[in-house]
């Protein structure tokens, strides 16, 4: 009778592995060309090489994220940053968990208002926060590039390139040199909301957010096509000069 060896388990645990070692460098690849999205470099266990390995979290993570930061910036309670023991990872690379397309008003300076650190935040910012073409192309470098899951389009109350697009459509007003540009371009916003009840500098906000979250999605086949694998989130918010406090409008 012959006799049966029991095969062992060594080449079993090998080629696992190397099955692991495999699939954890090309994922790695992934992560650097930008084809990896955040939450599912966490399950594949990239993260953990990540520059900021905290920041490898889904769309609705991320969202919620920064809220509760921007609720500790309003009630002043806000965290003590490390920023120095930072320095030596950040050098390497960055992965933001969150995008913003802000005003770039001095009063509202998106790390403060959501409560983050350096790494946290890809922030893209001009007067008026709408959308322009270096605008887009550098978030959808944060998107494609540096996996991030979130984008937020920030305007805030009291801004003066809306009010100048007010100013232009109701007043026909010219403004001095490219400072037309702004108004002209936050115009057709102030349109919709001419005949709405209530203040019209606030509805006028209110509707540039959401014009300009509704051109990301609609502009960009690249943002549009990340939203539809549900990768990335684009949200709209106000942020109040008076609380701190960032109110969602859409």
């Amino acid at each position: 009778m012959c006799k049966v060896h029991k095969p062992t388990s060594a080449p079993v645990i090998n080629e696992r592995r190397r099955f692991l070692c495999l699939a954890a460098t090309g994922a790695g690849a992934l992560m650097l060309a930008g084809v990896l999205p955040n939450q599912v470099a966490y399950a594949t266990g990239v993260a953990a090489s990540l520059p900021k390995p905290q920041n490898a979290i889904s769309p609705d993570d991320a969202l919620t994220r920064l809220m509760d930061g921007n609720a500790r910036y309003a009630d002043g309670v806000t965290k003590r940053h490390d920023f120095m023991s930072e320095r030596d990872a950040l050098a390497s690379g960055q992965n933001p968990f969150a995008a913003v397309l802000g005003c770039a008003d001095s009063r509202i300076a998106p790390e403060y208002a959501f409560d983050t650190s350096r790494g946290d935040l890809f922030a893209v910012r001009v007067a008026g926060n709408f959308v322009t073409t270096d605008g887009l192309a550098s978030l959808e470098y944060a998107v494609a590039v540096l996996g991030t899951p979130l984008i937020v389009v920030l305007g805030h109350d009291s801004c003066g390139a809306v009010s100048a697009g007010v100013k232009a459509l109701k007043d026909d007003a010219r403004f001095p040199g490219h400072i037309q540009s702004l108004a002209d371009a936050i115009k057709p916003s102030v349109a919709k909301v001419l005949t709405q009840p209530g203040e019209l500098l606030d509805n006028a906000i209110v509707q540039n957010v959401k014009d300009t979250v509704a051109r990301l999605q609609r502009e960009s086949s690249l943002l549009s096509s990340a939203m539809a694998k549900g990768t990335l989130n684009i949200v709209g918010g106000v942020y109040k000069l008076h609380t701190g406090k960032v109110e969602r409008v859409v």
